[in-house]
């Protein structure tokens, strides 16, 4: 598959080059280009250079494969040894707090034929030579929400006449492009999987820089407020082995996604799960706030986070992953913590038990670990809060298995997908490609929702 060795090949170059580590002491971001250069340089043709050995997507590639192409390809691959990214993570975490200027007139962007700049450089990640001035390809419509750093509007590509999602980051002069935003660019553009959702194209102006996705229809979220009341277990059992498929392929990579919610899973008509909103993925740290100052939710966030744990592993993403299972059986959120950190760690506590040095060994020396602020609470079954999941077999084995407080005794995705619970799928699910989806399997299919309205 198209990157599975980067992180060696990160290593190997990162040593006998010294590459990234000349830049330490200057505090220019991006390797010491400004932020029009690095675009600049990432596509000196418009084109985003290709993966050499095996990327499907010829029309992607580039004609010139010269060594300076391979240099920029790793400066934009984050390299997971993110040595490089101390002090711009700083930078970052400035820019994500500071409040968003006010809204620019509505589609300015996208529909002036006339540029009032004409020097101004428009670059495209992917599309070489279009028809259309890059900004008119596509038409920018209603917007769809907030993400962590960005506004998403429903779009229509004038290219291919179908609707995309249009992720536009709001570019203040000084500052450049975000790097949370070309975090997200460098990892999608090496994800390449049917529950991960696709980047098309990338269109950046003096003063936007706009991601174009595949359009999703709704989220698990929106769909779990249309079927109130906990989903039919056979539709949940697909969510979840899409959601676990998604998120193997990327801990194998050694991405974490680091913001799993039922918000960020994309669902399609036909009952596809995607995995979006990659902005936090590899960063540093979790913010505890968006863009535009909301609040990021802690129903999701696992307790050795909320105690201030930074040894983030693939644990931290499967935390929620089981928080989603149970939220989609029984309709309700697992722990909805309604304050602040330790309302979140009472709710856990409340059901799971209190941690120990005995259950947990280490709990005590995190810096959240405070025992005048945590109840003391014996563990109880989950089956005994959230008694569906005794209405399906395995169902309280594998929630247990995703829940558990100490992270280095909760299942990895890998060995979830081969938990019983998954035992009525058919085999065939198993040996589908990456870009497959399961739903070309025969058999494989959602189930119309019961209707509990009135229950």
């Amino acid at each position: 598959r198209c990157l599975v060795g980067t992180s060696h090949h990160h290593h190997h170059h990162h040593h006998h080059r010294g590459g990234h580590g000349h830049n330490h002491g200057n505090k220019v971001p991006y390797n010491g280009y400004n932020s029009e250069e690095y675009l600049d340089r990432l596509e000196p043709n418009g084109n985003i250079p290709a993966d050499k050995s095996n990327c499907r997507y010829g029309d992607w590639r580039s004609t010139d494969s010269t060594d300076h192409h391979d240099r920029v390809q790793r400066q934009l691959s984050v390299s997971s040894d993110s040595k490089l990214l101390d002090d711009d993570i700083r930078e970052e975490q400035r820019v994500i707090m500071r409040p968003k200027k006010p809204p620019r007139p509505k589609s300015e962007v996208f529909l002036n034929k006339q540029d009032p700049h004409p020097r101004r450089k428009r670059f495209s990640a992917f599309g070489g030579d279009s028809p259309f001035g890059k900004s008119d390809a596509y038409i920018k419509l209603e917007p769809l929400g907030e993400g962590s750093y960005a506004t998403v509007y429903k779009g229509f590509s004038n290219l291919t006449h179908q609707r995309v999602a249009l992720k536009e980051i709001r570019l203040q002069e000084e500052e450049g492009a975000p790097f949370t935003a070309i975090r997200e660019a460098s990892l999608l553009k090496e994800l390449k999987h049917s529950n991960i959702v696709t980047l098309h194209d990338i269109v950046h102006t003096r003063e936007t820089l706009t991601f174009v996705f595949e359009y999703v229809n709704t989220d698990l979220s929106q769909y779990m407020e249309k079927h109130p009341g906990g989903l039919d277990h056979r539709n949940v059992r697909l969510f979840l082995f899409q959601l676990l498929r998604g998120l193997s392929y990327c801990h194998k990579r050694r991405v974490l996604h680091r913001d799993v919610k039922p918000q960020n899973l994309l669902i399609s008509d036909c009952g596809e799960l995607k995995l979006a909103d990659f902005g936090l993925a590899r960063a540093k740290s979790v913010p505890s706030h968006t863009y535009s100052h909301e609040v990021v939710t802690l129903w999701y966030r696992p307790p050795d986070v909320l105690l201030g744990s930074t040894e983030y592993s693939t644990s931290l993403d499967m935390w929620g992953v089981g928080c989603i299972f149970v939220e989609m059986v029984t309709g309700m959120p697992t722990f909805p913590g309604i304050r602040d950190t330790y309302d979140q760690l009472d709710k856990i506590f409340k059901l799971l038990g209190t941690p120990t040095e005995e259950t947990w060994p280490g709990v005590t020396h995190f810096p959240g670990y405070k025992p005048h602020k945590l109840g003391f609470y014996r563990p109880r079954k989950l089956g005994h809060n959230f008694p569906r999941l005794y209405d399906i077999v395995d169902g309280e084995t594998i929630a247990n298995a995703f829940l558990q407080l100490n992270p280095e005794q909760r299942i990895g995705a890998e060995e979830a997908l081969q938990h019983p619970y998954f035992a009525p799928l058919p085999r065939k699910l198993y040996e589908l490609p990456d870009e497959t989806s399961i739903f070309t399997v025969e058999g494989v299919h959602l189930f119309p929702e019961p209707n509990r309205q009135n229950k």
